[in-house]
């Protein structure tokens, strides 16, 4: 066998172990994605760029929301942020936790706690307390993506006795 088939033999499984798995540390990691989170919060706060904050969804991403219909695709997702950033009152500012890795980093889940200003019944505002739970996956593009975005309502206090 020739030194050259040899070496070649050796080097072939480096390469495509190397390629099939990206080097992953859950602490950076983790930092990176609850960045890109907060700056989504802040993008969605502002209520300005209808497409810079539906981009942070993937385009297969479910949204799943008390009293709405669940949400399946960007064209979806984008009519709802536009009808949401077109009502009057509307406020949406949201802070996620603890992010959670797959085993082969493609994945996190977050929990968080939104804020939600809406019209009320009578026309005032009322601000809603939701928690929810994120799911997202590392696209090739290098970028963390929401895939599925999951809320319900807080429970009121318990009663003080």
């Amino acid at each position: 066998m020739s030194i050259l088939r040899c070496l070649a033999l050796m080097v072939l499984p480096f390469l495509v172990f190397s390629c099939s798995q990206r080097d992953f540390d859950s602490v950076a990691e983790g930092q990176k994605l609850l960045r890109r989170d907060a700056e989504w919060a802040d993008l969605a706060t502002a209520g300005k760029d209808i497409e810079k904050i539906v981009s942070y969804w993937s385009d297969d991403a479910v949204l799943i929301f008390p009293g709405q219909p669940v949400l399946e695709g960007k064209a979806a997702i984008r009519a709802y942020v536009t009808a949401s950033l077109n009502t009057p009152g509307f406020k949406i500012h949201w802070v996620s936790q603890k992010p959670v890795f797959s085993s082969d980093g493609k994945f996190a889940y977050m929990r968080g706690t939104d804020e939600l200003t809406v019209p009320g019944t009578n026309g005032t505002p009322m601000t809603l307390h939701l928690r929810g739970i994120s799911l997202w996956r590392f696209d090739p593009d290098g970028q963390w993506r929401c895939v599925v975005d999951i809320s319900n309502e807080e429970p009121p206090p318990a009663p003080k006795s």
